[in-house]
């Protein structure tokens, strides 16, 4: 067998040793293994998730072999959960695999703490009702739950916790942190040893652009009340002066300072994000608070005190052009820095942690550092319950989302998978199983709809018969590639939350097939 190094090396790169030894510490119970929660579990399997349980209670039929590669003719008439489970253990013999033969529904009715023993349960195709009750049951086990339904040419994913909390959130795009807005004084020192002026052409276009901007940051500050370049004018006054510094045309460093100039004028401090986050109640932390917010509480501190209004230094600068030696040095610097600041909120925590009744040493030196580098980053996301958003959602947004056109198919869709649940409670099959009563159920379908809207507040509110007729027509098929599509999406999201890297989407998220759409919904 391969090695795990190497058998996972791609995914390696992406979420680190510590992402993937979540991985396979985690255990998943998958409920229902038609095409939706097949390709969900297949895409965690082949990603060395550590466990599986299959929850399902039906035999193979001849349709299921028109949407699921999971079953063959070979299996028909065998337990579905069996055949499942038998296909994705050959995936992958590093996963524990485990079947139940049982209806979820009847599990979630007659047995709620099995669910207890799991890190994340991915629920596919289940009707509200069952949703509902899950969802608390997991939310009172501490249990992470993930939604997914296909249904023609629509789907939806919803995550559902109470809280989860991100260090390594790993965002696209982010400003690097310089400090060149405010440098500390070890960086203007050493900044101070470097002369601008010099003749010596080589050194002169190999001064690195972050001396540079400190000094003539300075320079300005000195000739403008201690103020910064703010409006637009003075930037590009700021920029010119750069300008005219250089010496030569081909001073790359100089360029690097001018397209670099624009984060001298950026705001000290930090992001309303942080703010928020360290103004949470969670931060005024006891003994049941999790290490995140000991960590958050720790950082509040920092900021107020030794941080000087800052969040930690994250101590990693880009590739610039400079001589070797300042280049080295600047690195030294911004490394110490970094440093001090971890060993300042390292103490912190540790204080806290007694203060709280905690031993000081349970949240390890490499998850603080790891925090610290990390500080501005953070992220924190909290979920609503289902029953919540079903029965009284944010009603402004859901207005705001059937008068829109860019929504108004996704919200339609959303209301319309909701209405044909309930139309399944009332008449024992989905609208449009037969073909002779398809007319029937359209009306039927559009009063439930027209109905669930008048619940939540939003009367006078109609939804297009083209919507209502295709909801029908779908028949509740679930079609291999929107299944295929969920269950990429969904597993995405469970590998976001079982790593604790990167942001997991909030809201709900709506895949509208007819025009290939894919959006959230905040309800």
């Amino acid at each position: 067998m391969a090695e795990p190094k190497t058998k996972y090396d791609r995914q390696l790169r992406i979420w680190g040793e510590q992402g993937q030894a979540a991985l396979e510490n985690a255990s998943i119970c998958l409920l229902n293994c038609g095409p939706t929660g097949s390709e969900t579990l297949k895409n965690l399997v082949l990603g060395g998730i550590g466990s599986i349980t299959v929850i399902d209670g039906s035999k193979v039929e001849a349709s299921d072999l028109g949407n699921n590669f999971m079953v063959d003719e070979s299996t028909i008439g065998q337990s579905r959960a069996k055949c499942v489970c038998a296909f994705l253990q050959e995936l992958n013999d590093s996963v524990k695999a485990k079947f139940v033969e049982e209806s979820p529904e009847a599990l979630i009715e007659t047995n709620p703490s099995f669910f207890s023993q799991f890190t994340l349960v991915v629920a596919t195709q289940l009707v509200e009702t069952s949703m509902l009750k899950l969802d608390r049951i997991c939310r009172q086990a501490n249990v992470m739950l993930i939604f997914a339904r296909s249904y023609g040419l629509t789907g939806l994913v919803r995550i559902s916790l109470k809280e989860h909390n991100v260090i390594e959130s790993k965002p696209d795009h982010f400003l690097d942190d310089l400090r060149l807005n405010h440098p500390w004084p070890e960086l203007k020192r050493f900044a101070e040893t470097i002369d601008l002026n010099v003749t010596d052409p080589v050194v002169h276009k190999h001064i690195p652009y972050v001396v540079i901007l400190v000094k003539m940051a300075e320079e300005w500050a000195s000739k403008h009340g201690g103020c910064l370049p703010s409006n637009r004018e003075e930037k590009k006054e700021f920029k010119d002066l750069l300008k005219a510094r250089m010496i030569a045309l081909d001073e790359d460093n100089y360029k690097e300072a001018i397209e670099a100039a624009f984060k001298v004028s950026t705001p000290r401090g930090f992001s309303s994000n942080l703010r928020q986050i360290i103004d949470d109640t969670a931060a005024e932390v006891d003994s049941t608070s999790s290490d995140f917010w000991v960590m958050v509480a720790a950082l509040k501190e920092f900021i107020a005190n030794e941080g000087d209004g800052e969040a930690p230094l994250e101590g990693s600068i880009p590739d610039m052009t400079s001589l070797t030696e300042y280049y080295v040095n600047l690195q030294k610097i911004y490394q110490a820095k970094a440093e001090a600041d971890f060993l300042a909120i390292e103490q912190r925590v540790r204080n806290i942690l007694k203060r709280i009744g905690r031993d000081t040493d349970v949240i390890s030196k490499t998850i603080i550092k790891s925090f610290c580098k990390n500080a501005r980053k953070l992220t924190v996301c909290r979920y609503r319950l289902i029953e919540n958003e079903f029965y009284s959602p944010i009603l402004p947004e859901l207005q705001k989302y059937l008068t829109d056109e860019d929504y108004s198919v996704a919200v339609g869709l959303y209301i319309l998978l909701r209405a044909a649940d309930r139309f399944a409670t009332n008449y024992n099959r989905f609208p449009g199983m037969f073909d002779g009563e398809i007319d029937e159920d359209i009306s039927r379908l559009k009063t439930i709809a027209v109905g669930i809207l008048g619940d939540l507040g939003c009367n006078g509110s109609t939804l297009t018969e083209d919507l209502i007729n295709e909801m029908c027509r779908f028949g509740a098929a679930e079609l291999h590639a929107v299944a295929a599509f969920i269950g990429g999406i969904a597993s995405q999201e469970a590998i976001k939350l079982i790593t604790k890297q990167f942001v997991p989407m909030s809201g709900t998220f709506i895949f509208n097939g007819i025009d290939h759409k894919s959006q959230l919904l905040f309800l």
